[in-house]
């Protein structure tokens, strides 16, 4: 159904549901609820086309997980949507069969994106909502977005809030001036980045590692000094054995759950090895690249791991950065001094503007965030509640399978089945061979009291 333009608001339509934000995550639940009979929903995205990750679509880049991380295919396998069906409508799927990768490319995964989003009516781009309230007469949320021809207003039982993470500066380099890049929009400044003398990355991840392979294979045509700064003690690979992947599973986010915040929280730091660190095949990449760029001559790059930025100026009669750098492990301090600066720093999860209206429909915990239920709601507290859903704006309280593209479709049907009031998909509740929590009836070693068993064997 379509929205009804600059209308009294009761006249507007009601959907079962609005997702706001048209990443990956809500383009899986308007996938698996598009065959749903009587389940009828919109995706409102602000920008005018889907683009996954635009700024980082280095042409030889891959996923981090297999394709069967689709949208689709870990809650239905014979879904219309899947990426498999994608390849073979684009007369891929041989070509892939024959390339022997689980791992499809960035640009690839990007493609199917928005060959799923064409085919699904009910995503609507050029949508930038600007308030979520609650019609208390007709117990509906509205939405009101922003288009090129106006204000449109949307209707719905239920609110899905999937707006992705925003790039992220540490603290120490917050608000610094001056032509500061975040990995995010690398590839818009790569020229103006290998016009410099001098590029300095900052971060530990994949990013990080994809920018510095980019950027290494010009030293010497482009005359530039490439430093890579890190504050992990090295150059560290994502962690991708089995028994650790089994962390990324329904069980293991019931268990994580259940752990006190601070003690979530101190996990959610511990865990990024396992989530935000380098594929393997990249680490060894770079290193074969330096040593074939050595045959020549001394690479004129340095890499330094275990060392913090603690503080940046800009001088812009100079051109230059300067950045204060302490080598963790020894106390020193010196300083970097670069014309070019990425910081490779990850992302972080928001609260828009836009549910301001409705806050106090929302559970919030003592820092502000979303207290996010094993289901996904945030509301559930309320007269009604259990209508309003987050995705990938969990990683506090589900730990760090939140982002991962290989959970998507497993959270997505969960929300589906909620919304339609039964089972439309089988949704796993254990699938992992060991067990995360403690047996039932464990002694606390600091309390008389039992724990609930959590997690399990399948």
């Amino acid at each position: 159904m379509s929205p009804v333009h600059d209308s009294p608001v009761h006249d507007s339509p009601v959907h079962d549901w609005v997702a706001i934000g048209a990443g990956p995550f809500n383009l899986a639940l308007a996938c698996l609820a598009e065959p749903v009979d009587g389940l009828d929903g919109v995706v409102l995205e602000a920008r005018d086309e889907i683009a996954w990750h635009p700024g980082m679509m280095l042409p030889d880049a891959t996923l981090q997980v297999p394709f069967l991380a689709d949208l689709v295919t870990m809650a239905d396998p014979t879904s219309r949507f899947s990426f498999l069906n994608f390849l073979k409508r684009a007369g891929r799927l041989y070509p892939f069969y024959i390339r022997e990768s689980f791992y499809p490319l960035r640009a690839e995964y990007d493609a199917y994106c928005r060959w799923a989003a064409d085919q699904l009516p009910g995503v609507r781009l050029g949508r930038h909502v600007e308030s979520v309230e609650h019609d208390a007469q007709d117990d509906v949320y509205v939405v009101r977005a922003l288009t090129r021809d106006g204000t449109e207003t949307y209707r719905a039982r239920h609110l899905v809030l999937g707006i992705g993470t925003q790039p992220a500066a540490p603290p120490s380099l917050r608000g610094l001036a001056g032509p500061v890049l975040h990995s995010a929009h690398y590839l818009d400044h790569r020229e103006r980045l290998r016009a410099g003398d001098s590029i300095t990355i900052v971060g530990s991840g994949q990013s990080a590692a994809e920018v510095y392979r980019d950027l290494l294979e010009g030293t010497r045509d482009h005359g530039y000094h490439l430093t890579w700064l890190t504050r992990s003690p090295r150059f560290f690979s994502m962690e991708y054995t089995k028994l650790t992947l089994e962390m990324t599973s329904p069980e293991w986010s019931s268990y994580f759950h259940t752990l006190p915040r601070e003690r979530r929280d101190r996990l959610v730091g511990e865990h990024k090895s396992l989530y935000k660190g380098i594929s393997g095949d990249l680490v060894d990449d770079v290193f074969d690249t330096l040593y074939r760029l050595s045959v020549d001559g001394p690479v004129p790059t340095t890499l330094r791991a275990g060392t913090s930025v603690t503080g940046g100026r800009w001088d812009g009669s100079a051109g230059r950065f300067t950045l204060d750098v302490r080598h963790d492990e020894t106390g020193t301090d010196h300083t970097v001094q670069t014309q070019g600066l990425v910081l490779a720093t990850g992302y972080r999860a928001q609260v828009p503007s836009f549910v301001d209206p409705i806050r106090d429909r929302i559970r919030w915990d003592e820092l502000g965030r979303y207290d996010v239920a094993r289901d996904w709601t945030v509301d559930a507290g309320h007269s009604g509640g259990g209508r309003i859903f987050v995705q990938n704006a969990e990683e506090h309280t589900h730990g760090f399978v939140a982002p991962d593209l290989g959970m998507g479709a497993h959270r997505a049907s969960a929300i589906v089945n909620a919304m339609a009031g039964r089972d439309v998909y089988e949704v796993e509740q254990r699938i992992a061979f060991q067990e995360f929590g403690p047996p039932d009836g464990a002694v606390r070693a600091d309390a008389s009291s039992t724990l609930d068993g959590a997690g399990g064997r399948r």
